[in-house]
């Protein structure tokens, strides 16, 4: 080899590696402007924006690479029909991958969820921290990060627990069938409607809803902010449990009654 071939080598290496490195830099800065412009602008959809960014980032990388190719004197139009052979092998080995790929698309074009939205999906459930192009990333409530692929979340159901402001919270209360029904009644219908989270339309439900095998029970379903649903939850039921107890109201144990023949 000549001395200029070597030097000519040297050279489109390091102008190479120097394309690459600046491509990651920018391609990352990039990303990085379009989730912070997102963010400072409530109209626009933070999921949307990460989503873009990482298109974003992946066609910076791509144009590098072209760059880079053309640096060592490669006419990337000669390349299409090896590049379409070696895509169409690539295609069959990464179905997986494009599968994933265009399910993240399709959860962002009709975006049944959104980043910060609690849900259960592809068998998971968390916050949604992130859709990419490839998984969906979540946190447990017990601060514990899921990556979901795209293609597990949208080909099953997708249930948001944040999509509506509000939420019913449903309770069960059972009672002794010695109890006074309108006493037990009461006392219930007071603790909820005493709530301030409790809001008043719809209306409070209360009502006898089934004969158990040991107790009466009350169906109990109460309309409050999707952000107060856990909390409002427990505390109606340590509150009613506390007013039972005072108030003389029994909540039975399962019990059998066995009837023995003799003779």
């Amino acid at each position: 080899m000549s001395e200029d071939f070597i030097f000519d080598l040297v050279v489109n290496i390091a102008v190479a590696l120097a394309i690459f490195v600046a491509a990651l830099w920018l391609s990352g800065w990039a990303r990085g402007r379009i989730v912070k412009v997102s963010e400072k602008n409530p109209r626009f959809d933070v999921t949307l924006a990460r989503f873009l960014g990482s298109v974003v980032r992946y066609a910076v990388l791509a144009i590098a690479v072209i760059f880079i190719l053309g640096r060592f004197g490669i006419e990337t139009t000669s390349l299409a029909a090896l590049v379409g052979a070696v895509g169409l092998a690539i295609g069959f080995a990464l179905q997986g991958s494009l599968a994933n790929l265009a399910a993240g698309v399709m959860l962002i074009a009709f975006r049944p969820f959104k980043a910060g939205d609690y849900v259960t999906a592809g068998g998971q459930s968390g916050t949604v921290d992130e859709i990419t192009l490839f998984t969906t990333e979540m946190t447990t409530p017990d601060n514990v990060k899921i990556i979901v692929p795209n293609g597990d979340v949208f080909s099953g159901a997708i249930t948001n627990f944040s999509h509506y402001e509000t939420r019913r919270c449903d309770l069960v209360f059972g009672v002794s069938y010695g109890t006074d029904l309108k006493t037990a009644e009461t006392i219930i219908t007071e603790i909820v409607t005493n709530d301030e989270r409790v809001m008043a339309d719809p209306a409070p439900f209360v009502k006898v809803t089934n004969l158990a095998d040991s107790s009466v029970d009350f169906t109990v379903r109460a309309w409050c902010a999707a952000g107060d649903y856990w909390d409002l939850k427990f505390d109606l039921t340590r509150a009613v449990k506390e007013a039972f107890d005072a108030q003389g109201v029994e909540i039975p144990f399962p019990t059998q009654t066995m009837v023995q023949r003799t003779g």
